[in-house]
């Protein structure tokens, strides 16, 4: 069994950790450009046209890989305030949600209060997130957990080539006038194949909603507040699992 005054000296530490790792995700979220990955490869139309080298951006960032990272903090953090506000105080409660599935049981009051507040964070976080394009038709990359891809499309490339006509034919007195002009021939055509590692309007409304549902439960949890023998803890697995799994 932890003892109360090791949980003291660690918790800043922990509580650090968590911060950071939201920190990190948020500055992640914003960089647009780092969940987005491309795949191009061109092709000319004949044998003597350009041979261009196929063009690939990879997907730096999921948002299944920063959920993963804000789930490993808020695992470790949640664990340790549950145990030490349980050595702290006998008002427990249960918090269960929807459907009557228990998240944790005996909770304490005061980890109720900081679950509470911290829920509010993860709600605002998940609110942020980047949601894929919903005019591209989206499906798993098979390549790479929480990554999906586009369908392949072709775009053209062309090329400006001189082109004349006979504006006037030649007589025996003038020559004949020829109109010299451009116009664009097409040469080749790129195959393209989007990336991204967003998640779908779909998948967003699910996170948001279980987060409200955990939230209502803790609430609740908090007025029921009963009493409970102080022991080692262990909430932020199965928490974060039922968020995020």
């Amino acid at each position: 069994m932890t003892l109360l005054n090791q949980l003291v000296a660690i918790e800043k530490g922990v509580n650090s950790t968590a911060e950071r790792a939201f920190t990190d995700a948020y500055h992640y979220i914003q960089k647009d450009a780092l969940f987005g990955g491309i795949e191009r490869t061109y092709h000319a139309d004949d044998d003597e046209g350009d041979q261009l080298p196929r063009e690939s951006t990879k997907v730096q960032v999921s948002v299944e890989d920063l959920l993963d990272q804000v789930s490993d903090a808020l695992t470790r953090l949640f664990d340790v305030r549950l145990t030490k506000d349980a050595a702290n105080t006998a008002a427990v409660a249960n918090i269960v949600v929807e459907g009557g599935i228990v998240i944790g049981e005996g909770v304490p009051i005061t980890f109720l209060l900081t679950l509470e507040n911290k829920l509010v964070d993860l709600r605002t976080f998940v609110t942020k997130l980047p949601l894929l394009d919903p005019a591209e038709d989206w499906s798993q990359d098979g390549q790479r957990a929480g990554v999906v891809a586009s369908k392949e499309y072709q775009t053209t490339r062309s090329k400006k080539a001189l082109k004349s006509f006979e504006a006037s034919p030649a007589t025996d007195k003038h020559p004949a006038q020829v109109t010299v002009y451009n116009e664009d021939i097409i040469v080749g055509r790129w195959t393209t194949r989007k990336f991204s590692g967003k998640i779908s309007a779909a998948r967003h409304a699910e996170l948001l909603e279980r987060i409200d549902k955990l939230t209502e439960a803790v609430k609740f949890a908090r007025v029921e507040a009963n009493t409970i023998e102080v022991k080692d803890r262990k909430i932020g697995a199965i928490m974060m699992d039922y968020l995020f799994g």
